[in-house]
Formats: structure tokens, sequence, C-alpha cells
């Protein structure tokens, strides 16, 4: 690509540790960057390391960094050409991704199409059928009500799993063992999703039991042109939500890592996706496989892939979106990577959050130590925002030097004036069970978490 074809400014439209890494690529390749900030963030590093920044708003995220009219305005005011969503709040909204179309700004993203064809996990999964990619038995598209849901549970067999089709963070989702059940839970499911989301309706699934939660990292350009870039399991988890990672799998096979890698370029193709994404699995017991859904944008978890590759995600995006071509080359795990998500949160009290004023702050180094990180010493963690204040990455020629590197970098880490899940960290680094990599999604549900 032409260096005249490539960005001159990019608005980052998000916060805390995410915008920081935006910039820092931006910075590495000659390009602008303009930041975007709520008053609540006025301090935070983002806005300090960007070119220009702009306030957006006061702290609630509705009124801020889902703020689309804002954004806009702030990215024509600087004359951005593009803006880079990070994860979370607007990165899978079709919604703006079209107006910024509209705009003549590139989103630096999934296109509307791409979005919406995914982001309903009903017509996504439909998608995947087509495409011949692996699908967890379930209804045919949405349950029309319950007696519907009545009728398709025993053809699918109990356990089933009912699930919001607008759903996340395990928002409207309930697992029925048995007929009793069903009637109470679908009607509890559709109205946290509707309340949630704006829309209750619902879809079911085979309970899948002893899952994997395991992702493909995929990439793809503007000509059709789809590669992988190998695993990341995701499956230490609290209600859904991820607390660490790593990669590759130990449950990993290589004849399971092509096989799935193959599922994934398929997902990807099926919908000519364009910039990097993530395809997600439940991998059963015995191995077998199903899409569970497609984030069309960075994941959070994406750095131990890069350390594992020697690849710039961020970097990827960015020249995807600028037209440049992707190699088509599928990647492997040259080395072994674990991530923790560092939050201000009391693991010991239900995972409470903390936020509060970081009165010290020591972070860990030395060779193979990544830490992604927005805050410092006297920095104010809001209570408006996720609560996850820092990434911890480490990574070696094997998972067992990677688990001790972790567990050396973890008691290196001090953050003090709020609680933060680092004595969580430690813990697991030394579980015997998650150093033999004997997990499943159900993991945390009976680790001692007594403090």
């Amino acid at each position: 690509m032409a260096k005249d074809k490539m960005f001159k400014k990019i608005l980052v439209a998000n916060r805390g540790e995410i915008a920081l890494r935006i910039i820092r690529t931006c910075r590495e390749m000659g390009i602008k960057t303009v930041a975007v900030y709520s008053t609540a963030d006025k301090d935070s590093l983002h806005v300090k390391f960007a070119d220009e920044a702009v306030c957006i708003g006061p702290p609630p995220s509705k009124d801020s960094y889902l703020n689309i009219p804002n954004i806009i305005a702030a990215a024509e005011i600087t004359n951005a050409d593009a803006i880079h969503p990070g994860y979370g709040f607007l990165s899978e909204n079709s919604k703006f991704s079209r107006i910024c179309q509209e705009h003549k700004i590139k989103f630096i993203g999934a296109t509307p199409e791409q979005i919406d064809a995914m982001g309903d996990k009903s017509s996504a999964k439909d998608t995947m059928k087509k495409a011949g990619v692996p699908c967890i038995p379930g209804s045919d598209g949405l349950l029309a009500d319950l007696e519907d849901a009545k009728k398709c549970a025993p053809e699918v067999g109990y356990p089933v799993i009912i699930k919001a089709t607008a759903g996340g963070g395990g928002r409207g989702m309930r697992i029925v063992w048995n007929e009793n059940e069903l009637e109470a839970l679908f009607e509890s499911a559709s109205k946290e999703a509707e309340a949630a989301f704006g829309n209750g309706a619902l879809y079911m699934e085979k309970y899948i039991e002893e899952p994997r939660h395991i992702e493909i990292q995929i990439a793809g350009d503007q000509y059709g042109k789809v590669c992988h870039l190998s695993e990341r399991d995701c499956s230490i988890q609290r209600r859904h939500q991820k607390l660490a990672e790593e990669t590759p799998s130990p449950f990993m096979t290589d004849e399971l890592r092509e096989r799935m890698g193959e599922a994934a370029i398929k997902a990807g193709a099926a919908v000519a996706y364009e910039g990097v994404g993530t395809v997600e699995f439940l991998v059963d017991k015995h191995r077998n496989f199903y899409f569970m859904e497609m984030n069309t944008r960075i994941q959070v978890e994406h750095p131990i892939t890069e350390e594992v590759i020697d690849y710039d995600l961020i970097r990827e995006q960015i020249l995807i979106a600028s037209g440049v071509p992707i190699s088509g080359k599928n990647y492997y795990p040259q080395l072994h990577a674990i991530e923790c998500r560092i939050n201000a949160e009391d693991p010991f009290n239900g995972f409470r959050p903390s936020p509060g004023k970081i009165t010290v702050l020591h972070t860990p180094g030395g060779h193979g130590v990544r830490v992604d990180s927005h805050i410092y010493a006297g920095y104010t963690i809001p209570p408006n925002y996720d609560s996850m204040i820092a990434k911890l990455i480490t990574m070696a020629q094997t998972r067992e030097e990677a688990i001790a590197k972790m567990r050396r970098a973890l008691s290196e880490f001090v953050v003090e004036g709020v609680k933060t899940t680092i004595p969580f960290h430690l813990r697991l680094m030394n579980d015997e069970n998650f150093i033999k990599g004997n997990y499943t999604t159900k993991f945390l549900e009976s680790f001692d978490l007594s403090e």
C-alpha cells in the first residue's frame, strides 16, 4: 500500500489500557492520534499520550463513550480520517460503523453488514451451519414462546441452555436441567434480557458439560482472504467473564488445532470478514467443538497471541482497514503465553469492585514479562467503568516456565490503595489442577476463594 493511502490521524473511541495500546502502535506507524475522554478520565494516561484530546461528556458511558454524535463531532473537528473503537463500547455497533461510513471516516473494524450478520447470535448460527461450521444442537432460530420451548427441549435433550439472542456477559442465560424447571427459567431469562438489551427474544441449545472455552483468532482483508492465528484457551472465567487466558491451550492437539482453524476460516469467509476477529467455540471433553459466537473486534486477550507468534494485531487492523492485503498464511504458537487480568476487585468478597486512588504502584519486569495498563501511582480508578486496570502477560518456551514466570511477576506486582485480583491469580498459578491443565469453564465453582 502506498504511503499516501495510510491514515494520517486516528481517533481512538475508547479509554484505559486498550486506548493506550492503540496509541502506542499508531505512534510507531507515524500516525497522529486523538483521544476522547469523559470528565472522569481527564487524568488517564491515554489522554496524556495522544497527540490531541477531546472531552466528549460526563462520566456515564451513555453520555460519553457511547455518545455517537459527540464522537463523530470530535473526529470532524480534529480532522481524523479513521476511528479505532478498541473493544467494548461501540466496537460491535453496526449503527456506529455505518455512521462512520456516511461521514467518510474509516471505521477500523468490521463493516455494518458483518457486525449485523454475526452480532445476532441466532442468525449467526444459521450462517455458520450453511458454511459447514459445527454448531451446538438447538432450536431452529428463536423460540416463539414457552410452548415452543417445551416442545424443543426434549428434542434437543436435557440439559439445555436458554440464551438471549441479543445477550452478553451471561445475562439472559439459564441452564435448564429438567422439564420441571423450564417455565420459571424461561420467563426469568426473557425478563432479564428485555431489561438488559431491550430484546427478550430467546433461543435454546444443548448444554455442553465439562466444556472448554477455546477461541481462534482470525484476520481477513478487503479482498476476501482469511487466515487464522491459532487458539487461546479462555476457560478460566467467573460468571462468563474471563479472568485468565493462555495459548497454546493445554487441551489442544495438532489435529484439533487444524480442524478448529479451518472452521474459523470458514466462519470468516462466510461473511467476507474484514479486520481481525475471533471465532469462539465450546469444546467438550471428547474434543468435539461447536461454534458459540464471533467477536468482530480486537479481544482483551489479544496480547498472548501477539507474543507467541510475534505479530502486532493492532497494526494489522490498521493495515487491513487502509487496504493492505494480508499474506493469507496461518500462524502457529512458537512460545507459551499466559495473561492474567488484574481487576480492581476483591476476589475474597465476591469479586466486589474496588474503585479508588492508587497510592503505591510497582509493576513487574524482566525477560518475558509484559504489562498493558493505564494506571499510575496517584491515579484514581473511577467507579463508572469496567474494573480491569491491567493485563499481566508472561511468555516462555514452555507452559511450565510461563507459569513460573507468572508466579514471580505477580509476586512483584504491588498495587496499594485498592483491592485487586492479584492474590487470586497467585493462588491460581499454584493450583495443582491448573498446573496440570486440568480445568473447564466450571473450574472456579469449586475453587477456594476464602481469604
